[in-house]
């Protein structure tokens, strides 16, 4: 289930695991915007995730940054998976970004801040209705 925030922003929980198994229950915002799910630098450190290559974000304000890319299993309420993620430095937040939801097969609905499967439409796509 997600949690509508004061200020129009959506959070959700999920359990994070790591290759060695270690987990981590962890608070996210829900950020359509985002191509990748971060997790903050205390988060992927407890996990033992390591960096497998890096990349080049431009921010909303169009300046831009480099952070490491790593992947983990996440687990929201309606599914879980494999995805990659962003390895956040200090002050970084937690953000469930877009390809995360695609792999899950979820699509975020800003309108009532609610996760929905996404099923449907790639069965239409496919001519299957």
């Amino acid at each position: 289930m997600t949690d509508a925030l004061p200020v129009g922003l959506t959070s959700i929980e999920a359990t994070v695991t790591g290759p060695t198994g270690s987990r981590a229950d962890v608070k996210f915002l829900v950020d359509s915007g985002a191509k990748y799910t971060l997790l903050p630098h205390d988060v992927w450190t407890r996990l033992g995730l390591e960096p497998k290559r890096r990349m080049r974000f431009v921010m909303a304000d169009g300046s831009a940054i480099e952070r490491a890319i790593s992947e983990c299993h996440i687990a929201l309420p309606e599914g879980d998976g494999h995805t990659p993620v962003i390895l956040g430095e200090l002050g970084d937040v937690a953000l469930l970004g877009a390809v995360t939801l695609e792999e899950l097969g979820l699509v975020f609905y800003p309108f009532d801040r609610s996760l929905r499967r996404s099923g449907l439409s790639m069965l239409a796509a496919a001519g299957l209705t």
